[in-house]
């Protein structure tokens, strides 16, 4: 694994991808083609050397990240703004009149200074106070603060879990996942297609999650030495101490993202886990939207170059392409990956995309009833899903699942390409122990079998299988 020194965010159906000096957000529009808009980033740090002093650039990149956030989701937003709600009021027009063209730089920094308000109150201020909820049964200052740190992971981790459960924001951590699986792809010297991407995994140690986790657990570490009794001054000072510490959480993140050693691994496992609550398994188009954003300020064919340039012969290069595929797609199988209900989702999100023209978010229930629980012996069971009227059928015959104007329905025999007949059984991935589930040898789903990628030695037939090597001579 090499590091890219790329990264990005989630927007609102889109993705955005960062290096160096230009930054690209990619949106996937209501009428489903892809928006892709390339912007220059000022490097401050090139005029102001002392910002790359360490710790000092953890917070400066911290401030710069939150500020291109807010300026990108603002910009992926207004894709799917109503129009009615864009009308302009007299407020706007006061704005307008006070702030001239500066208006936008003006609401876009109070957004900021309103939403880190929000959140020092709410994983500083508010953890403060329930801690000290137990001074008269704790009387050791160290404690208190241990506790305090306690419950700022709790309360962090009961806010994931509640917007997790919202439709739009179940969508932009399917986008975050698919971010997360693009830099994978390219750090593990694959070529960037759809199929290594999907294949790639959602988790990334460089994560803002995994930052975000550091930031909570280093701030324990700091706070148990405050030993002042005053309550504002205690307040005072964990906020002042709030840039130290996401400088030095910046720190460890970024040697955590260049480290392969066992002390990392272990500092960065709560992050990973908790990334399972910031990342979805994206779909197919969510990929496509990701390896956009990548392939507009970055070229990732000249970082394979360089990533297996310690082997000479083309042939030996083509061959560790192939192996860091392979590797990819046995990683994929060992967590299970189901590229069937990945075709499911697919297929039903394209064909009501397609006729309802509407923004993906308010397709996102349907689909997930469409794909529903896929059994390794017996085939796929569709719940049936309410379709809104304008729908008159979906379609998704990989799967053999037709569509009709009462809903989804399955047939109870899908015929293989033999043509045998493979009969419907009771038996639902979920009574299967989990040993059967992950660790099956061959991918064999609902009487579907899935091909083994081609061996080396098998003549390609598609261009686009031609290892990545052999077609940039050709270009």
């Amino acid at each position: 694994m090499k590091t890219s020194g790329i990264g990005g965010q989630a927007v609102i159906e889109g993705i955005m991808m960062r290096n160096k000096d230009k930054y690209a957000i990619a949106v996937r529009k209501p009428d489903n083609e892809i928006e892709l808009s390339v912007r220059e980033s000022r490097l401050l740090t090139e005029k102001y050397k002392w910002l790359n002093f360490p710790v000092i650039r953890g917070v400066f990149n911290f401030v710069d990240s939150l500020v291109t956030g807010v300026s990108t989701i603002t910009y992926s937003a207004s894709f799917y703004d109503d129009p009615a709600e864009q009308k302009k009021t007299k407020a706007d027009e006061i704005g307008k009149a006070i702030f001239k063209d500066k208006l936008e730089s003006v609401l876009m920094a109070v957004t900021i200074i309103i939403s880190v308000a929000l959140a020092v109150g709410l994983f500083m201020v508010v953890p403060y106070f329930v801690s000290r909820l137990l001074a008269g049964v704790v009387t050791s200052q160290f404690l208190l603060n241990f506790l305090e740190g306690i419950v700022r992971v709790v309360i962090f981790l009961l806010y994931l879990v509640a917007i997790s459960h919202m439709n739009d924001i179940k969508r932009t951590f399917m986008y975050h996942g698919a971010e997360h699986k693009c830099i994978n792809c390219i750090e593990h010297g694959a070529p960037l297609t759809v199929d290594n991407v999907m294949n790639s995994s959602r988790l990334h140690k460089r994560c803002g999650t995994s930052f975000m986790f550091l930031v909570m657990f280093i701030s324990i570490i700091f706070f148990i030495f405050i030993r002042v009794d005053n309550t504002i001054l205690q307040l005072v000072i964990r906020l002042l101490l709030i840039p130290v510490i996401a400088g030095v959480s910046y720190e460890v993140l970024r040697w955590a993202g260049r480290s392969d050693n066992a002390f990392i691994n272990v500092i960065s496992k709560p992050g990973l886990w908790m990334q399972k609550l910031t990342t979805r398994e994206p779909d197919r188009d969510m990929a496509e939207v990701a390896i956009a954003a990548v392939e507009a300020v970055f070229d990732w064919r000249a970082f394979l170059d360089e990533y297996y340039a310690d082997l000479e012969s083309e042939e030996a290069r083509n061959e560790a392409v192939k192996a860091s595929e392979q590797a990819l797609a046995d990683e994929a199988a060992a967590r299970g990956y189901n590229k069937i209900k990945e075709q499911v989702e697919l297929n039903a999100t394209s064909a009501d995309s397609e006729t309802r023209k509407i923004k993906p978010s308010e397709q996102t229930e349907a689909v997930a009833k469409a794909a529903a629980q896929v059994s390794s012996d017996e085939g796929i069971k569709i719940e049936e899903p309410e379709i809104p009227s304008e729908v008159s059928s979906v379609n998704v015959s990989d799967a053999g699942i037709n569509g009709s104007e009462d809903g989804i329905e399955l047939e109870d025999d899908i015929e293989s390409e033999d043509g045998e007949q493979i009969e419907d059984d009771t038996q639902t991935e979920d009574s299967l122990p989990d040993e059967d589930v992950q660790d099956t040898e061959e991918d064999e789903l609902g009487g579907i079998e899935i091909e083994e990628p081609q061996e080396s030695g098998e003549e390609i037939e598609n261009a686009d299988d031609v290892p990545i090597f052999k077609k940039r001579d050709s270009e």
